[in-house]
């Protein structure tokens, strides 16, 4: 069986480069030098207001729906058609949230031979008091022999807004509190519940912790999808969460902070129940419809 390591240098589903792979074979090996790239492409619609003095439409915050690199990739390009590695005024990046930029730089590492993942959980440094929703890129860093946290979206002005005292490409694991953790701090009564969730749409609980628990394991099945695509096990509400789904998702929590040495059982939990593996089609829970995984 192939060690985790090789499994995570491999591109799955949302991250096939297709046509423009190419142009990655130009990107820098460092990891500084990707983050800047990355956030001279893509800007975050909800900050985008406040920090970057830029007032996205409909049609250009819609672009956040996008889900495979490839289609990102092409959406960039329509947008300016010049090289990647040239930072674009606000304006001209692609509208995106923090799963986008964990997404690129996991493709980008992976095209690069290096086993990287998103890690979908919580960032305890947008708002005080508060554990946000927030996504991050855990890659493999050889030289030290383990996984490494690394916040792609945060750029100058955005550590600067947010008082950034650690660094972006080793973010501390208290820092950003990956969503397992998260559920198992809350089932043991180590922390609220209802700290966890994001703020600005006034959406928190146990309900939200759980969501982000599926959404881990399945990235860490290769199958990075949307912060807001729901299936399966999935619910809204803390009334809908029964003593059977709390114990399944206990264990896949488990699963999902044990390691490599849970490897094996990380992916046949994923495989092995309907409840956990994203199907053809998920629920967009902001547009309110279904939609095919790679339309």
């Amino acid at each position: 069986m192939e060690t985790p390591q090789e499994y995570y240098q491999r591109s799955g589903t949302m991250t096939v480069l297709g046509a423009h792979a190419a142009e990655f074979s130009a990107m820098p090996r460092d990891l500084a030098s990707l983050c800047e790239i990355i956030q001279g492409v893509l800007i975050h619609r909800d900050i985008a207001p406040f920090l970057y003095s830029l007032k996205l439409s409909e049609e250009q915050r819609d672009n956040a729906h996008l889900r495979p690199i490839e289609q990102m990739l092409s959406r960039i390009h329509a947008l300016d058609a010049r090289p990647l590695a040239i930072a674009r005024e606000p304006g001209y990046r692609l509208p995106s949230v923090c799963r986008h930029f964990s997404l690129m730089l996991c493709s980008i590492l992976r095209y690069q031979g290096i086993a990287a993942r998103p890690r979908c959980g919580f960032g305890a440094y947008f708002t005080p008091g508060k554990f946000e929703d927030h996504w991050v890129c855990e890659y493999w860093n050889a030289g030290d022999a383990r996984w490494v946290l690394a916040d792609a979206q945060l750029d100058a002005i955005q550590r600067k807004a947010l008082n950034v005292d650690f660094n972006p490409l080793d973010v501390p694991r208290d820092r950003f509190i990956i969503a397992g953790d998260a559920w198992q701090q809350c089932r043991a009564g180590r922390a609220d519940a209802n700290r966890f969730g994001l703020s600005f749409i006034n959406e928190r609980g146990l309900w939200f912790i759980a969501g982000n628990v599926v959404r881990d394991l399945a990235s860490l099945n290769r199958m990075e999808m949307l912060p807001w695509d729901v299936w399966g096990l999935m619910e809204l509400g803390d009334e809908a969460l029964t003593d059977e789904k709390k114990r399944l998702l206990d264990r896949v929590s488990a699963l999902t902070l044990a390691g490599d040495d849970a490897f094996a059982e990380v992916r046949a939990i994923y495989e092995s129940d309907d409840r956990l593996r994203v199907p053809p089609v998920v629920f967009n829970a902001l547009r309110n419809v279904p939609e095919p995984i790679a339309s």
